[in-house]
């Protein structure tokens, strides 16, 4: 499992300054530690589309903001995403909770069907991403940074599941 505080460590070692999204039931640890950071600064918001747009307006302000929200809101903010981070080329890393990854084991007879339209549509909509298991993986933070940057296009990093 993700220890929420590593990620922390790893946001910071990049020079975020806000976190943009909405609180998920697999994430929700890692979101209070982030609102519990006086150097961040969380906005909130009440539909995962915006958030796109208010990251979107932060780097264009200067700012290096990370969008966080769970893969069902995703597939939500499909326009919003095109319309802002993508078409804007704005290198955005976006944290995403991957609700349903552990029943994609082969052993799970019932999936959770926004598991299973995750990372098929990341593809088609030709959205780099990475995704985060366990404490080893905490590197693609910074790996998805650097990609973001060099392609001037938002990338992905799926988190499994986080603990303190």
């Amino acid at each position: 499992m993700l220890s929420a505080s590593k990620i922390h460590q790893a946001l910071r070692e990049q020079g975020i300054t806000h976190i943009v999204g909405l609180t998920d039931n697999l994430c929700r640890v890692l979101f209070q530690l982030l609102i519990d950071d006086p150097e961040l600064e969380v906005i909130n918001v009440s539909r995962e589309g915006e958030a796109f747009a208010l990251a979107s307006g932060l780097y264009l302000g200067g700012k290096k903001p990370v969008v966080l929200i769970q893969n069902t809101g995703f597939l939500e903010s499909g326009d919003a995403f095109r319309g802002t981070s993508w078409n804007m080329k704005i290198p955005q890393v976006i944290l995403m909770g991957y609700r349903g990854y552990k029943s994609l084991a082969p052993e799970i007879e019932r999936k959770d069907s926004v598991a299973e339209f995750t990372e098929p549509t990341l593809k088609a909509w030709n959205i780099p991403y990475h995704i985060m298991v366990d404490d080893g993986d905490i590197g693609m933070i910074s790996t998805a940074f650097e990609q973001a940057q060099s392609t001037s296009l938002p990338v992905a990093v799926l988190v499994a599941e986080t603990t303190v």
